[in-house]
């Protein structure tokens, strides 16, 4: 099982989104440390009352991440997750194709179809057709991707002998979708390269519109599930799970040690092949202090 670092998202109107440490120093002290990747959010234009209640503020995460790109030499960038529905689907695969050759084949595409009304509205976008665009986005990314002529007929656009240039240097870039619904796994067994199944109880399952996952044996049957009809739609290639630890205890990662390997041992029984951590840190140096003890904990010499 491989980690991928959440940056610590700053929740609230106080603080600013970086209040964690420079985007530099963590990145590099991630790598150091051991982590194989490193992920942002999006929510571009989210709803005053969400973020005073709770929500948290982000970066745009193609900037962020073409800015780990060029500080960092092995780091997997991945959004976590980016909302299709709210660009044109062209937009979305020139950033993701751009990243990925700047950063020599290290994106990874997380996808989602979104949640929040109040950011649909904002972006001049209907909530009711999100996932019609989200299997729009889906079409038209490998086509956009090949580098070769080809059309699309979308909903609010028409794509006529177009092509783009230049193609990403990975052939796909991999997509991997998040969300729990029987949809969203049906289209990573049909169309994607991971899944992302959402964690953290049935009132963030309410507010993200997404089934509530409960217990490990739950996520392993889903795993089993999805897996299962990938092969019935003819498909050989392994798919990944990511899925976010959020382990009682883990902002202090080398105290309790043993509980926790163990509780990434039964994760990765389940059938996860990536685990997401965060630190929930406000500083540079408690930043440093949590990946360099993860680091050494369970990624160098506990691994």
């Amino acid at each position: 099982m491989r980690f991928i670092f959440h940056y610590p998202e700053t929740g609230g109107l106080d603080g600013d989104a970086l209040d964690a440490g420079p985007l530099r120093d963590v990145a590099v002290a991630a790598e150091r440390a051991g982590f194989d990747g490193l992920s942002f959010s999006e929510h571009p234009v989210p709803g005053a009352r969400w973020l005073a209640s709770g929500g948290h503020q982000t970066l745009d995460p193609f900037v962020a991440l073409g800015y780990v790109a060029a500080a960092t030499e092995r780091l997997r960038l991945l959004t976590h997750l980016a909302v299709a529905p709210y660009r044109n689907p062209f937009l979305l695969a020139k950033a993701a194709a751009t990243l990925d050759k700047l950063s020599g084949g290290r994106v990874i595409l997380g996808l989602g179809t979104g949640y929040q009304k109040s950011e649909f509205h904002a972006l001049g976008v209907d909530i009711e057709e999100r996932n019609a665009l989200f299997d729009e986005a889906l079409d038209v990314l490998p086509l956009h991707w090949s580098g070769e002529p080809f059309g699309y007929q979308g909903r609010h656009f028409s794509a006529r002998d177009v092509i783009a240039r230049p193609r990403p240097v990975q052939d796909p870039i991999p997509i991997w979708i998040g969300g729990n619904s029987r949809l969203t796994r049906r289209r990573v067994a049909q169309r994607a390269q991971g899944w992302m199944p959402m964690t953290g109880g049935a009132q963030l399952s309410t507010t993200a519109r997404t089934p509530a996952l409960g217990t490990l044996d739950e996520l392993s049957a889903a795993i089993s599930e999805m897996r299962e009809a990938a092969e019935a739609a003819g498909r050989g290639d392994r798919i990944d799970v990511l899925h976010s630890y959020q382990g009682a205890g883990i902002e202090t990662p080398a105290a309790d040690a043993d509980r926790h390997r163990d509780a990434f041992g039964e994760i990765e029984k389940a059938g996860v092949t990536w685990a997401l951590v965060s630190s929930r840190t406000s500083s540079l140096p408690a930043t440093l202090e949590f990946l360099e003890s993860f680091g050494a904990t369970y990624l160098r010499d506990g691994r």
